[in-house]
């Protein structure tokens, strides 16, 4: 590696090796998966055809539910989610997470193009807890969870309380709606599998593109008649393009090729957690992971930080990050998440990349 000073985002470009994701999002992503298929298949067309059709099964079969419909992003497929389940009780107003993906990246969809009120459960550093759901002081159409809570590090309640929330639902009425962007990276932790976790929700939604690598897309599973009604919302969202199959083709090849992988990345998680929690001053959260996700927190200013790593990189060639947000004036963070690329990095490599950064961070943080 070159010795002039580079910023984080260069000398983690310039690594010999990533420690998180899969890999960079290339077009040889997309590459791969059209070694594996037919040319002559035919493509999906506005929503109709063998290629989504039989993934929608698959899905559907996975995840445990009659029906499942495939939708170009997540945020889509929610909203209307959402929707439908407050036009069914006829009252547009839901509970979730105050840092729900709805409520901090989605401009106020939920707000903007359905009208729908949304409540906010908890306080933002915890989760939703079943006192909360109890404390509810006006009628809701539908409760969202989020696992893992991403924001908040990726923190997952007992099973236990989960079903507590699913059965308080059903007993009044509720519909509840998992936001399971990362749900297959869940179940290493919880011992279910995917079709146990949603058994205990109305409507589901599920990722391709996080944990399973895909290029981009979502399914949303639940009942016919409610996937039916989601078909006719998709296309008013302008979601049924002409052709969806190069999203469908790396889901279904990328699902197919990691979601027997869950269990490995869980248990790299919990390995590289527990060597930086090693490391003077650092602080995972959770300490010890329950996905393959955490959030890697610093005692120092973001600034700082960037150096230590960028050099860090250049050193060892060793690349744990390209950004760091700051939480105050003296602290910052960043995710992290383990996956094919954490299996090709060197042990003692790592190891002695880490052993230095224990040095630098006791030389800064008192």
């Amino acid at each position: 590696m070159k010795d002039t000073e580079l910023t984080l985002a260069e000398a983690f470009g310039q690594a010999e090796f990533i420690i998180g994701g899969h890999g960079s999002r290339k077009v040889k992503v997309l590459q791969e998966v059209l070694t594996h298929v037919d040319g002559e298949q035919y493509s999906d067309h506005y929503g109709n055809g063998e290629i989504i059709d039989q993934f929608q099964q698959q899905m559907a079969d996975v995840l445990g539910k009659e029906a499942a419909v495939f939708f170009p992003s997540g945020t889509m497929a929610q909203q209307i989610a959402l929707r439908i389940w407050c036009d069914r009780k006829g009252i547009k107003r839901v509970a979730y997470h105050p840092l729900s993906h709805l409520e901090i990246h989605e401009e106020d969809g939920l707000k903007e193009l359905h009208q729908i009120e949304s409540i906010l459960l908890a306080d933002e550093d915890r989760l939703i807890r079943l006192e909360d759901v109890e404390g509810i002081d006006k009628e809701i159409s539908c409760l969202l969870l989020e696992l893992p809570q991403r924001e908040i590090g990726g923190q997952l309640p007992a099973y236990e309380e989960l079903e507590a929330i699913s059965a308080y639902c059903r007993e009044r009425g509720i519909k509840l709606h998992l936001d399971g962007a990362r749900l297959f990276e869940i179940t290493p932790y919880y011992q279910k599998t995917p079709a146990e976790i949603c058994s205990l929700f109305d409507s589901v939604y599920v990722s391709f593109y996080k944990g399973i690598g895909g290029i981009a897309g979502a399914i949303l599973a639940g009942d016919t008649d409610v996937m039916q009604e989601s078909k006719i919302w998709k296309r008013r969202h302008g979601g049924d393009l002409i052709g969806l199959y190069p999203y469908i083709l790396s889901s279904q090849y990328y699902f197919n090729e990691r979601i027997g992988k869950m269990g490995l990345y869980y248990e790299q998680a919990k390995e590289l957690a527990s060597l930086l929690n090693a490391c003077h001053g650092i602080r995972t959260l959770p300490e010890v992971p329950v996905s393959n996700m955490f959030h890697v927190h610093f005692p120092l200013a973001q600034a700082e930080v960037e150096r230590i790593l960028a050099s860090m990189a250049q050193q060892f060639g060793i690349g744990m990050t390209s950004y760091l947000q700051q939480t105050s004036a003296h602290s910052c963070a960043f995710e992290f998440s383990t996956g094919d690329r954490y299996q090709n990095v060197p042990k003692d490599k790592l190891r002695s990349a880490l052993e230095w950064l224990d040095g630098e961070l006791r030389k800064q943080v008192k």
